[in-house]
């Protein structure tokens, strides 16, 4: 997403600085722009998405890499002994075994995969024109069934003909089938952004809605684990679970998280009498016994940390996390925490979320964590944090980073031990967008994007002197705010027509707006490029704004006239701008381009570069002026801007 902190030393740098870092300042002996200097993966990490067991090994795939694989953990040797490529998609979340077959579900694309795990062939057995396969089960009978998103469908597959079969959407409207489960006679499909829970039929396709109706007007049933006679569901976004008699769906019990604050029921686990189940933000692990009602916050196996996936295997609960696993023993209490990349689980680049510098260091965030590149000393090192870090700014020596999946601000500095949570945005949003820092303020400045099916994205300002949190909601009526650049105390934004994921589209066209960061208010707001979605990112200069659509239409605004004053063609899709006094660079992902800001003239810097993002093309300034950040495949490069052209 497009990010402010790509922009920190355009003009909003004071002064003489600013001289230092226009590129008509590079020397004559600076590299000639577009020279390109490859620093090797961007970010490297073991993200892990679910996992199975088979024969007492557990398999478990990865997501966001390239390429994705499916290392096997043997319990007993503790040791990863074998991985299988999957040699499509950018990921996979789903995972189910039939005997000795082990079938996962990819996304972007959606192929379904066996693993033989005899033979220790992987072949591709099916392929779906969804975006995203989030589930598979399978049921007794060797039928697997997929929960498929954004057309919120059902489908199955047959192992023995290898036909497919379409079930339809179980919730019409409705985007995300995020949980399934199957047995004999009936898939349970649990339902997104509005949550639903529907019995679909196997034999005739009927369906039956059964989600309680103490429950309506919830986001997600978002996680689910079956037994012969239940089912456990995480219901979003208040911390419920719902345990639920599949004979009589009447029969149910809704049971609150204890931990105050927490959201999510990220998976579940049934074990006899008991049902497991892992919260967010906490990190929480609990236990809540049908017989008694009772629930108990067991422990914090990493604190903050999402659970995709909960297993039983040997009476011991285990639970899956970004590469790492935990072992619960019910009958003594014991909690075993097993790094699985210190076990011999193969890394691998993923896809990005953002870049900056500052200077010194290269800062690039992924999932779970942010890779440290240190320029000096060509040394790498990772800063772990408990989601994916969308915007970052550094300030003072300081990062500051803006985290999906709860909107949490959190601070690290080179040497500290561990990043620091500075804040919970809150207020329903989820995604940040974008953020910038006002230094007379002292604010950062992050506008954010609400959780899946909610209305309103939202602005927060944070001080950093007093720690200090308000959060805006809604700034722009009816969309979120995309992108951000602060000038002489206004904060403009751009903003994104996409409410929460799985809400349709409330407006048609993007807006720039204006915020006022003395009076805490909205001054005005307008529609500056007719059609588009959003606005990927805004910078600007001593007397104009900039900004640049997804539709690839370059603006050049007046603020003084709150009129577009020019436009132009970029010939490619918006991404982040890096603006300077007089010149501007940007991209498309594929190519970098410079704009002579006096004539609006666009010439190529850099081409086939196809940067990997996990979304939107970014581009970072390196803070000497001379150079830019970004991506060529999944490598991190740096490319000369300023010398001989």
């Amino acid at each position: 997403m497009p990010l402010t902190r790509r922009t920190i030393l355009r003009a909003t740098v004071a002064g003489a600085a600013l001289a230092a870092l226009t590129p008509k300042a590079a020397s004559a002996s600076a590299p000639a722009e577009g020279t390109i200097t490859d620093l090797g993966p961007a970010s490297v990490t073991t993200a892990l998405g679910n996992a199975v067991f088979v024969d007492g090994l557990l398999y478990a795939v990865t997501r966001g890499l390239s390429p994705n694989a499916v290392g096997v953990y043997d319990p007993a040797s503790d040791r990863v002994v074998r991985h299988y490529d999957i040699p499509t998609g950018i990921g996979a979340w789903a995972m189910t075994a039939i005997g000795t077959d082990v079938y996962v579900g990819t996304h972007v694309p959606s192929d379904l995969y066996r693993i033989d795990t005899l033979t220790h062939q992987v072949t591709k057995v099916a392929s779906f024109e969804d975006h995203f396969i989030w589930n598979i089960a399978a049921s007794p009978d060797g039928r697997i069934y997929l929960g498929m998103s954004e057309t919120g469908r059902v489908a199955e597959y047959d192992p023995a003909t290898g036909a497919t079969r379409d079930l339809g959407q179980p919730a019409p409207g409705e985007q995300y089938v995020r949980s399934i489960a199957a047995d004999a006679t009936t898939v349970w499909a649990g339902i997104g952004a509005h949550a639903h829970l529907v019995a679909i039929d196997r034999a005739s396709g009927a369906r039956r809605e059964v989600l309680p109706p103490e429950l309506a007007g919830r986001d997600f049933v978002a996680s689910m684990s079956a037994s012969e006679t239940h089912l456990a569901m995480g219901i979003s976004s208040a911390g419920e679970l719902l345990v639920l008699n599949k004979q009589d769906p009447a029969d149910h019990r809704i049971v609150k998280a204890t931990v105050p604050g927490e959201k999510y029921v990220t998976s579940t686990a049934i074990l006899g009498d008991e049902v497991y189940f892992a919260g967010r933000p906490s990190g929480t692990l609990y236990r809540y016994r049908r017989s008694t009602g009772r629930v108990e916050a067991l422990a914090v196996p990493s604190p903050e940390a999402g659970t995709p996936a909960m297993l039983v295997h040997d009476g011991k609960i285990w639970g899956v996390q970004e590469a790492a696993v935990f072992v619960y023993d019910p009958a003594t209490g014991a909690l075993d925490y097993r790094n699985l990349v210190q076990r011999g689980f193969r890394a691998a680049p993923e896809q990005p979320m953002t870049v900056v510098s500052d200077g010194r260091r290269v800062y690039v965030a992924g999932k779970g964590g942010t890779q440290v590149h240190d320029r000096a000393t060509g040394e790498q090192t990772r800063i772990g944090i408990p989601g994916e870090p969308k915007a970052m700014v550094p300030v003072g020596g300081r990062l500051y980073m803006g985290v999906y999946t709860q909107a949490l601000l959190y601070g690290w500095s080179p040497g500290d031990p561990a990043a620091k949570l500075l804040a919970r945005i809150a207020n329903r949003q989820d995604r940040p967008r974008d953020i910038a820092y006002e230094a007379h303020s002292g604010l950062l400045v992050v506008p954010t994007q609400p959780e899946p099916g909610q209305p309103d994205g939202a602005l927060a300002l944070y001080h950093l002197p007093t720690g200090t949190l308000d959060v805006y909601r809604p700034v722009v009526d009816r969309q979120s705010v995309y992108s951000v650049t602060v000038r002489r105390g206004t904060a403009y934004l751009g903003t994104y027509i996409q409410e929460g994921f799985g809400l349709p589209p409330a407006t048609t066209t993007a807006r720039l707006a204006a915020f006022d960061l003395r009076r805490r208010r909205l001054d005005w707001e307008l529609e500056p490029v007719p059609g588009a979605a959003f606005i990927a990112d805004l910078g600007h200069t001593a007397g104009r704004i900039y900004g640049i659509t997804d539709t690839g239409v370059l603006f050049e605004f007046d603020p003084a006239r709150r009129k577009v004053v020019r436009t132009a063609e970029v010939g490619g899709p918006g991404g982040d701008l890096v603006v300077y006094d007089d010149v501007a660079y940007g991209t498309d992902g594929d190519r970098v381009y410079r704009v002579d800001l006096d004539s609006l003239k666009i010439t190529t810097v850099a081409d086939g570069l196809a940067g990997a993002w996990f979304d939107g093309a970014k581009l970072a300034p390196d803070p000497s002026g001379r150079g830019l950040y970004a991506l060529r495949g999944r490598n991190l490069v740096h490319i000369a801007i300023g010398g001989r052209r």
